[in-house]
């Protein structure tokens, strides 16, 4: 399989198979041990520890986190929220994003190509709390048109990308 270079500003270096392993590995199980890492990976604990360690160097592996069920900790309502700005400026743009990164309800916010500006994914616990996020919302920032779709049942939810056997050319 081939090699691909990563760069960043403090190295370059290659992303291997095995390097590609120990990913999905932990995408599926941050909390095992190295020496358990290494062994499904086949390795030893030292080698994959610098691995590991040289994946989060690079920012690869961005952080480490607990899963946690939304509907057991009373946040049952998902809400895909379209918006649309007939402000395309800077400035508003940098407001925009400030004001929804603040909002701790919004989990995703994207910006898009198409016939909506932005999207966000919302979390909140009932639809009384969706008004007052939504209002919360429209009230900071001037907008053109919000539209929001309610999640009736999950169906699929992943956290682990598939990482590639080798990078698209």
């Amino acid at each position: 399989m081939a090699d691909v270079a990563v760069s960043s500003s403090n190295a370059s270096r290659r992303i291997d198979t095995i390097d590609r392993k120990i990913l999905t590995v932990l995408q599926e199980n941050a909390a095992l041990s190295v020496a358990e890492i290494g062994e499904r990976v086949g390795l030893s604990s030292t080698p994959c520890w610098k691995r590991i360690q040289r994946l989060e160097a690079d920012g690869i592996i961005k952080g480490k986190v607990a899963l946690v069920d939304q509907n057991k900790i009373g946040l049952g309502l998902s809400v895909f929220v379209s918006v649309e700005s007939g402000d395309h400026s800077d400035a508003w743009l940098k407001t925009f994003a400030e004001v929804v990164s603040a909002m701790p309800e919004v989990m995703e916010f994207y910006r898009m190509a198409g016939d909506v500006d932005y999207m966000l994914r919302v979390v909140v616990a009932d639809m009384q709390s969706y008004d007052l996020f939504y209002k919360k919302l429209i009230g900071a920032v001037a907008l053109k048109n919000v539209t929001s779709r309610f999640a009736m049942e999950k169906i699929k939810s992943v956290t682990a990308l598939p990482v590639p056997a080798v990078e698209a050319a």
